[in-house]
């Protein structure tokens, strides 16, 4: 019987002849930490009697939750890291260099057939680069840091088949949040979801990376994607590892293949607080809104904020609403400010923050008042999320948002295009 790319990349890893369901011990390629779990991975590792952390080039902890530091007890844990990194001479991403899900991907540490486990739920995103990648605990983490080793359950997998091509002003965030929608937030618990079809291979290897990073929001292990010609070629401008793709077999087992055809789809926006609370944008359009924020893991990357810079240009945003810009890495920003992005974003209205989480998890940016709606490019929008639960969060895509914020209220941004 044939095989999922998830079973093949576990079977691999593992040594083992390894289907759903199956429990298996694997050799891990890569392990992460953020500034949110890594102190409790830490004092984890240190109450297990860790004697140091096994092939030290293959773990990094990244602060950017938190960066830099908006409170004294957050910078001793900034310092607990950064000690704990020189300590064990592992990599340090430190204030300013961005989002762990955007650094280990540009910097090179995984790619096709990896198997990568990240102290953060949004690890998924890599699996846009063919990688079985999965959020684990901190606990989890530690073990994986001494040893090199986890254990797996072999997820089942969904196949998404994602037939015809996007419309004009539609894209992949729209795409995801409507998948989202149709299989609900646990429709995909405990397994892993392969995205395949015409429409997914259009994508850019960016977009991809949005797709992939929500498959949490369905309850996905993993969000898996084949390792086409544009995904090897982004891997080998950003690394020099050799890395080796996995797809799946044509008499593979899936618990179920769902097909789409999406040259229909329209902007696709997630209503308070639910992620699978999605509705077409007409649906909420006129919505008033008093905060919109452009960034995050999901879509900071540099063909987001060109969507939303083509919008914004020449237009400013709406005198009511506070726009902000969060790069998803100080690369980013770099390439935004040399290609003239930023400068259009900053003389539209907007506020641009250091690469990082920025607003999202409600640490410290962008934190809204009683009552404000927000529409934000994150990936979530539950109730507190960002750090008040009496605010409203709307998700949609770079262009929904920047429509949005030029008009003052949820816009079509199909309207400036």
């Amino acid at each position: 019987m044939g095989k999922t790319i998830a079973e093949k990349i576990l079977s691999k890893k593992s040594g083992e002849d390894a289907y759903a369901n199956d429990i298996v011990v694997a050799d891990v390629d890569f392990r992460m930490g953020q500034d949110g779990t890594s102190p409790l991975a830490i004092r984890a590792f240190q109450a297990m009697k860790g004697k140091g952390v096994s092939a030290p080039e293959s773990a990094a902890l990244v602060i950017d939750h938190s960066s830099p530091s908006p409170l004294e007890g957050v910078s001793a844990l900034h310092t607990m890291m950064r000690g704990f990194a020189r300590e064990q001479g592992i990599t340090l991403y430190d204030i300013g260099e961005g989002v762990c899900h955007q650094l280990l991907p540009e910097k090179g540490h995984v790619g096709p057939g990896s198997l990568v486990v990240g102290a953060d739920s949004h690890t998924c995103t890599y699996g846009a680069l063919n990688a079985f990648a999965t959020g684990v605990g901190s606990t989890d983490l530690a073990a994986a840091l001494i040893s090199g080793k986890m254990w797996f359950k072999a997820p089942e997998t969904i196949k998404f088949i994602c037939r015809g091509t996007l419309p004009p002003g539609v894209y992949s965030k729209d795409l995801i949040l409507f998948l989202i929608n149709e299989v609900g937030a646990d429709g995909a618990t405990y397994m892993a979801a392969e995205y395949t079809g015409e429409a997914i291979r259009q994508l850019s290897v960016e977009a991809r990376f949005t797709i992939s990073n929500m498959a949490i929001e369905m309850g996905a292990k993993a969000g898996l994607m084949d390792a086409d010609q544009k995904v090897m070629e982004w891997v080998r401008a950003h690394s020099d590892q050799r890395f080796e793709a996995v797809g799946s077999d044509i008499d593979a087992s899936y618990y179920a293949v769902k097909e789409y055809d999406v040259s229909g789809l329209v902007p696709f926006v997630a209503k308070p607080h639910r992620v699978d609370n999605g509705a077409p944008v007409d649906e909420v359009a006129g919505t008033p809104i008093q905060q919109a924020v452009l960034g995050t893991c999901t879509n900071g990357r540099l063909e987001d904020l060109s969507i939303a810079a083509r919008i914004l240009e020449g237009r400013k945003v709406h005198p009511d609403v506070r726009l902000i810009v969060a790069p998803a890495s100080r690369r980013i920003y770099l390439e935004a400010m040399d290609a003239g992005v930023l400068k259009t974003l900053v003389q539209a209205g907007a506020a641009v923050v250091t690469p990082g989480c920025g607003p999202c998890v409600g640490t410290h940016n962008g934190i809204p008042s009683d009552g404000e709606n927000v529409i934000s490019t994150a990936n979530r929008n539950f109730k507190g999320r960002m750090a008040n639960n009496k605010a409203f969060i709307y998700l949609a895509s770079p262009a929904t948002v920047a429509a949005s914020a030029v008009k003052g209220e949820i816009a079509d941004p199909r309207e400036f295009l």
